[in-house]
């Protein structure tokens, strides 16, 4: 059995294809390397170069590499990029999907796991948001991933095919440091990025009904998101018949200003006094993931916790930072 991972050589790809291949599982990775660099891949790993939305690449990498199932990671994924860009979000990420999945049943592939987000529910006025909670997006990013969903769902009970969408909470830390993410888009770099500029962290809104007022969050590692995938792919393979949709998180909320005080402590930079800002629009005062289905389905759970998270994602800035 093989499995093309698109987006392979990215943040989180590249940690799903380390750990398919230490679960003994043949991978072929197909990556644009718009974001994605080719080092971050294990020996042995075949790395095509190309879109998802190149027909005849994506048709030839599967004939090619003898695929039997795929796991799409590959995407764009910065909400305000999306906001400011839509028409550039439908088109790498849905229309993407809909060359992908042509593709896919042309082959004949048997099993389809897609990496979606939690961005699907939008705001959320839930103590823990289940899979059955309603999907409301507020930005294109979401409106994307959850066409995704759609798509693959439709496509999957059409034409025979095992799938499962996995909604990724929020992600952090890293494997090793080689393996960190480069962005500075998500809370834990963005602090980190403050502090090395002897910066005070932000905070956005502290006057939430939240225990400190400040937004709630589930934090997962992203070594948790990537064992994730390889129990949903090999739930795929054993059940033809799977059509699955699941939370990956913790089912814990950490605070802003909690994960704040981890990552000063974690850095040394306890000094820095947060700085409070207003609101963000959009910015929903809890979003934390109910693990129970995916505990179910998959025999899956979280193993790692936030302090961990804070160590490896800061040895991964470090490197980059020296």
């Amino acid at each position: 059995m093989s499995w093309l991972i698109t987006g392979g050589a990215g943040f989180i790809g590249s940690h799903v294809v380390r750990a398919m291949t230490d679960a003994g599982e043949g991978v072929v990775v197909l990556d644009d390397l718009s974001t994605g660099r080719a080092e971050r891949l294990p020996d042995g790993v075949v790395l095509e170069v190309g879109t998802v939305l190149d027909a005849d690449t994506v048709a030839r990498v599967l004939r090619e590499h003898g695929v039997t199932g795929i796991v799409h990671i590959a995407g764009k994924k910065q909400v305000a990029e999306s906001v400011d860009r839509p028409l550039y979000y439908y088109r790498e990420n849905v229309e993407g999907m809909r060359v992908l999945l042509d593709a896919a049943v042309a082959a004949g592939i048997g099993r389809f796991l897609f990496s979606s987000s939690a961005a699907v529910y939008g705001m959320p006025d839930v103590d823990l948001v289940t899979e059955k909670t309603p999907c409301a997006p507020i930005n294109p990013y979401g409106e994307t991933k959850l066409a995704g969903e759609w798509l693959v769902g439709a496509v999957g009970a059409r034409h025979g095919m095992a799938t499962a969408s996995l909604r990724y909470f929020n992600v952090a830390g890293a494997a090793t440091p080689e393996l960190g993410d480069e962005g500075a888009f998500n809370l834990v770099p963005m602090v980190f990025e403050r502090l090395e500029a002897d910066e005070a962290p932000r905070i956005f809104g502290d006057d939430y009904a939240t225990p400190d007022g400040t937004c709630v969050r589930d934090y997962i590692h992203v070594e948790d998101i990537a064992t994730a995938h390889v129990a949903a792919a090999r739930r795929l393979a054993a059940d033809p018949d799977a059509r699955l949709v699941l939370n990956i998180g913790r089912g814990e909320g950490v605070s802003v200003a909690e994960m704040i005080g981890v990552i000063q402590d974690v850095t040394g930079r306890a000094e820095a006094e947060p700085v409070v800002l207003g609101r963000r629009p959009g910015d929903p005062a809890r979003v934390v993931a109910s693990a129970d289905l995916i505990r179910e389905e998959l025999g899956w759970s979280a193993e790692r916790g936030v302090r961990e998270m804070v160590e490896s994602a800061w040895a991964g800035w470090r490197l980059r930072h020296p």
